[in-house]
């Protein structure tokens, strides 16, 4: 069993910077796919970022690509996303999954998920 704890979100101005946490239970982190996903009003949620446990292979939607960071402490059982450059339409719900496989964007496929952080981009 995985529990998963989002942090870092809240309201932004356009082109600023938020770092989302995810913090996670458990003694076998480093074992875990990692993912981001989020969900705006009315949309499907979707894939954002990914990392792979092992080597670290990270993962990365078309609409984020070169906008965010995926990262992850092992030490520390945390997945960081580092979102610049933040725009009105990323504004959702953002959440934290794992699953215990390799990375996919599938949101079907991940085991755990946390509560969600809201991020709001103003325009």
């Amino acid at each position: 069993q995985v529990q998963l704890v989002e942090s870092g979100g809240g309201l932004v101005q356009a082109g600023g910077s938020l770092r989302l946490s995810c913090a996670a239970s458990g003694r076998t982190f480093s074992m875990y796919t990692m993912g981001w996903f989020r969900q705006a009003p009315g949309k499907e949620r979707e894939f954002v970022a990914a990392i792979s446990s092992g080597d670290g292979t990270t993962y990365y939607a078309d609409s984020v690509k070169g906008q965010f960071t995926i990262s992850r402490d092992n030490a520390k059982n945390t997945v960081y996303l580092q979102m610049n450059s933040l725009k009105p339409e990323d504004t959702a719900v953002y959440y934290c999954a794992a699953r215990p496989f390799r990375a996919t964007t599938n949101p079907g496929s991940y085991n755990y998920w946390g509560q969600g952080t809201q991020v709001t981009v103003s325009s």
